[in-house]
């Protein structure tokens, strides 16, 4: 039963995690020539699981939060902001004249 609430959770994080960078870099960073480069996601994907790994080792102290929450889901956080970004870039590249 841990599993699937473990999954579940990664899987409600990632989803909101890419909706909100998706929108983010849409909608906030559209004229920021830096996040128009090509190792932007990556370096938003790995900021992302740097700053969720202390996080999520100190809810691992939680007994219940503890199981649910593991190393994965930090991973899983930093690849959906990684790939948000990313999609981001593409929608403002397909909007913008010139590209």
């Amino acid at each position: 039963m841990w599993m699937i609430l473990s999954f579940a959770a990664s899987t409600v994080l990632a989803i909101l995690a890419y909706a909100q960078a998706r929108n983010f870099v849409t909608r906030r960073l559209r004229y920021v020539d830096a996040v128009q480069s090509t190792i932007a996601p990556f370096i938003a994907g790995i900021g992302a699981a740097v700053i969720s790994l202390p996080v999520v080792s100190l809810l691992g102290v939680i007994p219940i939060i503890g199981s649910i929450v593991g190393f994965g889901t930090a991973l899983t956080l930093g690849l959906a902001v990684g790939t948000g970004v990313a999609a981001g870039v593409r929608d403002i590249r397909n909007k913008l004249p010139g590209y």
